[in-house]
């Protein structure tokens, strides 16, 4: 989960700005958190919450499946914890749409399949113990704001991916599901990158942040590839390093400085995660 930020805050500063080349500063003083860590941080919070009623989350040796009740309950924190956590953070760069729903006193999900979806989703990789839990919990989290089929297919695509990666299949493996179910992976990033413009939805932005990771050779390349392709590069880098955190981990030194761009209330969301996922966070 913590991928997806550093790939949110290495790429904030370029997001108007493109530099597409990978030589560049990973953290700058311009770089910041946006709406994609926020949002990440803030479905993290909604999937232990729910665990805290409903126990099975599944055990993540795969022992058990939840219930429709868990789904339910998933999706309902999710609209709180978005919501409530996303108030919080007014000026962090939302879509106009989302930004309704977050401000609105009835949210209702309104169709869209912008790249939000997949960018905020990498928790539910990180917290399902099967295949199957990873997709349910990325269309629980999902369809509560994103309910075109373009928006659950990406946020389900992501989410299949850093389950995957997190459960030690090859990069081939992971590429063949992805290409197979979601999307087409025909392209290398070196071929489309010249000609790579901004763009938004989920299908023009989640197969070419798979592909950046697909193509490194570490979880920094990976950032790296991500943000020299241009475009929204703050929500591809956080859905291409959802996914490379998942693979390769995450070294110390990147680790500690990313964690200096959060501020006490989401670093505190950060360590109850940390602590969820069964890890001891040692970072001060």
């Amino acid at each position: 989960m913590i991928g997806a930020i550093i790939g949110d805050i290495a790429g904030s500063r370029f997001e108007f700005n493109n530099h597409k080349d990978k030589d560049f500063e990973l953290f700058a003083e311009d770089c910041h958190v946006t709406d994609d860590s926020v949002m990440t941080l803030s479905v993290a919070k909604a999937i232990m919450e729910a665990r805290k009623v409903i126990k099975p989350l599944a055990n993540r040796q795969g022992s058990g499946n939840p219930g429709s009740d868990f789904y339910a309950l998933v999706e309902w924190m999710a609209v709180k914890y978005m919501r409530e956590i996303g108030r919080k953070y007014p000026d962090c760069g939302y879509g106009g749409m989302f930004a309704q729903w977050i401000a609105g006193d009835v949210p209702k999900p309104y169709g869209s399949f912008g790249n939000g979806a997949a960018m905020r989703v990498s928790p539910a990789g990180f917290a399902a113990g099967t295949e199957e839990e990873a997709i349910a919990l990325a269309d629980a989290v999902t369809k509560v704001t994103h309910s075109h089929e373009e928006g659950l297919k990406g946020a389900e695509a992501v989410a299949v991916a850093v389950f995957m990666a997190r459960h030690g299949k090859t990069k081939m493996e992971i590429r063949n599901r992805i290409h197979r179910s979601y999307y087409p992976l025909d392209f290398i990033i070196d071929a489309i990158r010249e000609t790579y413009e901004f763009n938004e939805t989920c299908q023009g932005t989640v197969p070419q942040a798979i592909e950046a990771f697909l193509e490194s050779t570490s979880f920094e390349d990976a950032i790296r590839i991500a943000v020299s392709l241009g475009g929204d590069s703050d929500t591809l880098a956080a859905i291409t390093g959802s996914v490379a955190e998942a693979f390769y981990g995450i070294p110390d030194d990147i680790l500690s400085k990313a964690l200096t761009y959060l501020d006490p209330y989401l670093r505190g969301i950060y360590d109850d995660w940390v602590v969820f996922m069964g890890k001891e966070c040692t970072i001060p």
